[in-house]
C-alpha cells in the first residue's frame, strides 16, 4: 500500500511492506515485502542488487544488528545516497569504516541501542531531523563535507561530538539532549544553531572553532561555552553555571537569565548583556581589544568587571549599581582616557554630580 502524509513528521511517500499492516518498511520489487520480511533466498538477491556507490534505501525498515552488518557489507562500506527516514534500528550501530558518497537522509529514524557514527565518512548532507537515540550517540571525530541537521532530535542518553568538523554548518534547533553532551574541540566551519534547544544536563562546548548560536535554549545544568566569530545565547534560561569564553567574536548575552554563577571571559571581542538577570555571582573578563556596550537593566547583585573599555556602554537602567565593582576598565572622555577602579556606585556619583557654574563678575 501507498501512505502518504500531509506533514513534515507524519508523511510516508513509499509503497510499504505487505507483510503486516504495521510494517512501514519499503517494499522490494517485485516482493511487496521490506528488506527484514524478506525470505531467504530472496533477501540474498535482494543484498546482492545493492551497489557500492548507489541508492541505498531503507525508509521505514525494521533494521537489525546483523541487518545492517550485510547491507555494508553488500555496498562494501561505500553506499552512494543513501534514505533511511523513520528507520527502526534494533540493534548497535556501528558505522566505523563507512563512507557514505551522497547525502544522508535519517529523519524521524529510532535507535533503541548505540549509534556510534564514530570512524564513518560524509561526503555530502546529512538530516537526522525528528530522529530518537534511546541510548548513547556518538559522532566523535566525525567529517561531514556537507550541512548537518538535528533539528527536533531527542538524545535521551550522552551525546558525544567532540573532535567533530562540519565544513557547512550544524543546526539543532529545538532539539533535546537529555544526557551529558560535549563539543569540546569541535571545528565548526559555517556555525551552529541550537535555538529553543534543550539541555537536561551538562554541556561542554570549549574550544569549538566557528560561530554559535544558543537563542532562547533551556540548560537545566552547567553550560561551558566557546565560540569564534559570533557568539549568541540571547533569552536563554541557565539553571547552574553558565561559562562563557570567546575569541574575536560579538556576544549577544541579551535577557539571558542565569541562576547560578556567570563567568564571560572575552578576547578581542565585543558583549552585550542588555536586560541580563545573573541571579549568582557574575563577572565580565576583557583581554586584548574588548568592549562592553551595554548594561542597560541588568539586574545582578553582584557583578565584576576587568580589562574593559566601557566607553560605549550604557547603563541605564542598571538595577544595582553598588554591587558592580570595576578593575582595570576605561572610559574616554573628549581629550583623555581614564582607568576605572572600585564600586561603580561612587562612579556614577561622579559622573553625575553637577559642573560648578563659572563665576561671573558684574
Amino acid at each position: 500500500m501507498t501512505m502518504r502524509g500531509n506533514g513534515y513528521d507524519q508523511g510516508m511517500d513509499w509503497v510499504t511492506c505487505s507483510h503486516a499492516a504495521g510494517c512501514t518498511g519499503i517494499a522490494r520489487r517485485p516482493y511487496r515485502l521490506c528488506l527484514a520480511h524478506l525470505p531467504h533466498d530472496e533477501l540474498a538477491v535482494a543484498l546482492a542488487a545493492i551497489l557500492p556507490g548507489r541508492l541505498l534505501d531503507l525508509r521505514g525498515t525494521t533494521v537489525s544488528g546483523d541487518l545492517m552488518r550485510r547491507v555494508m557489507e553488500a555496498a562494501r562500506s561505500r553506499p552512494g545516497r543513501a534514505r533511511l527516514d523513520r528507520a527502526r534500528f534494533t540493534g548497535d550501530v556501528k558505522l566505523a569504516g563507512v563512507t557514505f558518497l551522497g547525502d544522508v537522509s535519517l529523519d524521524f529514524a529510532t535507535f533503541e541501542r548505540l549509534a556510534s557514527f564514530f570512524g564513518a565518512g560524509f561526503e555530502g548532507n546529512v538530516s537526522l531531523a525528528g530522529a530518537r537515540f534511546a541510548r548513547e550517540l556518538s559522532f566523535h571525530g566525525v567529517r561531514v563535507r556537507g550541512h548537518i541537521s538535528l533539528d527536533h532530535a531527542v538524545m535521551s542518553r550522552d551525546a558525544l561530538f567532540s573532535q567533530v568538523v562540519f565544513e557547512h554548518g550544524l543546526s539543532c534547533e529545538a532539539a533535546r539532549f537529555d544526557g551529558y553532551t560535549t563539543f569540546d574541540g569541535a571545528r565548526l566551519d559555517e556555525g551552529a544553531s541550537f535555538r529553543g534547544a534543550r539541555f537536561g544536563r551538562t554541556l561542554s562546548f570549549r574550544k569549538v572553532s566557528g560561530s554559535a548560536g544558543f537563542d532562547a535554549v533551556r540548560f537545566a545544568a552547567d553550560a561551558y561555552l566557546s565560540a569564534t566569530g559570533h557568539f549568541s545565547a540571547a533569552r536563554a534560561h541557565a539553571g547552574g553555571t553558565l561559562d562563557v569564553a570567546v575569541q574575536t567574536c560579538g556576544v549577544d548575552l541579551r535577557r539571558v537569565v542565569v541562576a547560578g554563577a556567570t563567568t564571560l571571559r572575552l578576547t578581542d571581542s565585543q558583549a552585550d548583556l542588555e536586560g541580563a538577570v545573573l541571579r549568582g555571582p557574575a563577572s565580565v573578563t576583557g583581554h586584548g581589544r574588548s568592549t562592553l556596550t551595554s548594561l542597560r537593566e541588568v539586574d545582578a547583585a553582584q557583578l565584576a568587571l576587568s580589562g574593559l573599555d566601557l566607553s560605549a556602554c550604557r547603563f541605564a537602567g542598571l538595577t544595582h549599581p553598588s554591587g558592580v565593582r570595576l578593575k582595570e576598565c576605561t572610559y574616554a572622555l573628549p581629550g583623555m582616557h581614564m582607568s576605572l577602579r572600585g564600586p561603580l556606585l561612587r562612579w556614577f556619583a561622579r559622573r553625575r554630580a553637577p559642573a560648578p557654574r563659572p563665576i561671573t563678575y558684574r
